[in-house]
């Protein structure tokens, strides 16, 4: 999303340009706290807590990303992979982002429960950081390749299909 307006113009990727500014604007709020910690902005206890609300801001941001996904990977990468290859290219790229930043927040998830020092929160805080950046650039691939993609190849009862499908809440 370069601004406010919607970039595609078929209604089914509307749709997941939304979902997309939805998680953006989840992920600052958690993204902020990855950043203070690396950078050493916390005295220690504050750190703790921050750290303490980092782990639950990702534990409350995995379902509607997981939604998101499950709704990607079920509706829309099938679709148009039977007009552009499903096999290899970007939809393989771009699903293997999918798993990527899971296994980074779950990898957090998995050893982040506790008090730590701070450069043991530092560390794990990392995952979360890659899983910011991973996210940030795939929306991005997402809206400038695979939507404008989908506007130039599919029909347009594919594109009415698929906004019927999709439009479901992940929240």
């Amino acid at each position: 999303m370069v601004n406010d307006k919607f970039i595609s113009a078929v209604p089914a990727m509307r749709i997941l340009e939304n979902e997309h500014r939805y998680l953006s604007h989840l992920m600052n709020e958690w993204h902020s706290i990855v950043l203070n910690i690396q950078n050493n902005a916390y005295p220690l206890d504050l750190a703790r807590a921050e750290f303490a609300r980092l782990r639950s801001l990702l534990i409350e941001f995995k379902e509607p990303l997981a939604k998101h996904t499950k709704k990607e990977e079920t509706f829309f990468f099938p679709l148009l992979g039977q007009y552009i290859g499903y096999e290899q290219g970007p939809i393989m790229t771009i699903e293997q982002e999918h798993e990527e930043v899971a296994a980074y927040i779950d990898h957090f998830l998995h050893y982040s429960d506790g008090e730590f020092a701070m450069e043991e929160m530092q560390a794990m805080a990392r995952d979360a950081g890659e899983a910011f950046e991973i996210l940030t650039v795939h929306f991005v691939k997402e809206e400038t390749v695979l939507f404008p993609m989908t506007a130039q190849v599919m029909r347009k009862g594919d594109t009415d299909r698929l906004f019927e499908d999709m439009h479901t809440l992940i929240v």
